[in-house]
């Protein structure tokens, strides 16, 4: 096989393999999105209502002047961020109940109750 029909075979395994670049990040942007602020020791919303069965994106935004580590153990889900960053997490299809999560660097104060309805 030429080095060029070797590339280009590799390159269509890798593709079917492990998805075409960007592909997954189209994924996550086509996902029902929540929006989470942590802002001064707080996460806001302090309540968020979700459907259950359905993969969501919760995207977080650092608004205060220290960093926060946005977690939930059970779910495994942990986030670090310092002040001013923005990120996010998918949450696979959660089963009807109450899911809490807490910044842990504020946790007496910044915490985050998730229901799936």
């Amino acid at each position: 096989m030429k080095a060029g029909t070797l590339h280009a075979a590799l390159a269509l395994a890798a593709g079917l393999t492990f998805g075409w670049p960007g592909q997954a990040s189209a994924q996550a942007s086509e996902l029902l999105t929540f929006h989470i602020v942590a802002k001064e020791g707080r996460l806001l919303p302090d309540r968020l209502e979700v459907p259950a069965g359905k993969k969501i994106k919760l995207t977080l935004a650092n608004e205060g002047r220290s960093p926060v580590e946005f977690e939930n153990l059970d779910l495994r889900v942990e986030k670090v961020l310092a002040p001013g960053g923005v990120s996010f997490v998918v949450i696979h299809p959660l089963k009807p109940g109450s899911y809490r999560f807490v910044d842990e660097f504020h946790p007496d104060t910044a915490h985050m109750l998730l229901i799936a309805k």
